[in-house]
């Protein structure tokens, strides 16, 4: 329920900044307003600031910080050190968040929700995160099921979603 009110109010908010700058509501889809990479509401950046590399290396995900940046799929990633920050550079694929950081189960049941960075798994050295503990649970009793299903949503629903699937002008910020 918190998740659907907080679609409400996204969606309220930008539909009132698009009549205040004189943009016809109309033009404004609701497809367009998820963004193919989950991000933190208020700073932007993926993952709500963890380092996406830290997932793999250590017991729990680790906050990154903002002198380790690097820009991938058009949104800004934090990283632990710039050891993290430069492996992510050559295997973004490899670490970043399956399905754009959203959640597996939900995709698998046909929708999207933004998954939560400190509910994840790894499995098969990829990265999925979860709504809920309830979702994660779910995932872990049919985890092969779930990813293919998950996969094929996603295939589908990326066709109608914001934002670059790709990088775009790759930029890092370095405290070095």
């Amino acid at each position: 329920m918190r998740q659907k009110r907080k679609q409400i109010l996204t969606i309220t908010g930008l539909l009132l900044v698009l009549g205040a700058m004189g943009l016809p509501m109309g033009s404004a889809r609701a497809e367009a307003l998820v963004q193919s990479v989950v991000t933190d509401p208020l700073t932007g950046v993926a993952l709500n600031g963890f380092d996406p590399v830290s997932y793999f290396i250590g017991a729990s995900p680790m906050m990154g910080l903002a002198d380790y940046t690097y820009t991938f799929a058009g949104v800004p990633w934090y990283f632990a050190s710039a050891a993290n920050r430069d492996v992510f550079m050559r295997h973004p694929d490899v670490y970043a968040p399956q399905f754009g950081g959203h959640c597996t189960t939900a995709l698998a049941r046909g929708y999207l929700s933004d998954g939560n960075p400190q509910l994840y798994a790894v499995e098969g050295m990829k990265l999925y995160l979860f709504y809920s503990i309830a979702n994660r649970d779910a995932f872990f009793a049919a985890d092969t099921a779930s990813v293919k299903t998950a996969s094929a949503t996603w295939a589908r629903m990326q066709k109608s979603i914001a934002g670059p699937q790709a990088p775009i002008a790759p930029t890092v910020a370095s405290a070095d």
